[in-house]
């Protein structure tokens, strides 16, 4: 099918998928199955009306035009993947689930952290999180990756930089931060 004739459902998948690595109707079911949600729970913690939610899963919209709200479901992966891996126990996820949805006002989850982490270890989280909401507000995984290519051979720091941030995972951005500062 041409991209012109592409379904518009399809279409917006395709866009999440590239935006978000994944179309947001799996991310969120899977932080729904992982924090043991529901889809009003969750649409309460990232701050977004319920049809809104919806619509997102069901790929009738495409993005999610809240940065604060992208910043609030990056934290949420990342507590699944602490609960995941047992760091981080149900009490203490209901407990940040909270501040995350506390914070919906805010442009910084400076409350999603953890208590097992370091004040210093919370503001790094915290500078990672604006810089990767800085750059995905201004361009797509897609184009950052591209852009991150096209540097490579002639400025691979600043290549690595934009991959790392404008594409990778929160905690490796937090490693890379950590890695060359001080």
């Amino acid at each position: 099918m041409e991209a012109a004739q592409q379904d518009p459902t399809a279409k917006a998948r395709e866009l999440q998928s590239a935006w978000y690595g994944e179309p947001l109707g799996t991310l969120f079911r899977r932080l729904i199955d992982d924090l043991g949600l529901n889809q009003a729970r969750l649409a309460t913690v990232l701050g977004l009306s319920a049809p809104m939610l919806s619509q997102l899963m069901s790929g009738q919209r495409a993005k999610i035009g809240n940065p604060a709200v992208v910043q609030r479901v990056q934290a949420l992966q990342e507590l699944a993947g602490e609960v995941a891996s047992g760091q981080v126990s149900a009490a203490d996820a209901t407990r940040r689930m909270e501040e995350v949805r506390r914070s919906a006002g805010q442009s910084v989850l400076g409350g999603a952290a953890g208590t097992t982490t370091s004040g210093q270890q919370n503001t790094v989280k915290r500078a990672v999180r604006e810089i990767q909401s800085l750059l995905r507000a201004i361009s797509d995984a897609q184009e950052i990756l591209e852009a991150s290519q096209t540097l490579a051979g002639t400025h691979p720091e600043l290549a690595e930089f934009l991959k790392v941030y404008g594409a990778g995972k929160t905690s490796d951005a937090v490693r890379h931060y950590e890695a060359h500062q001080g």
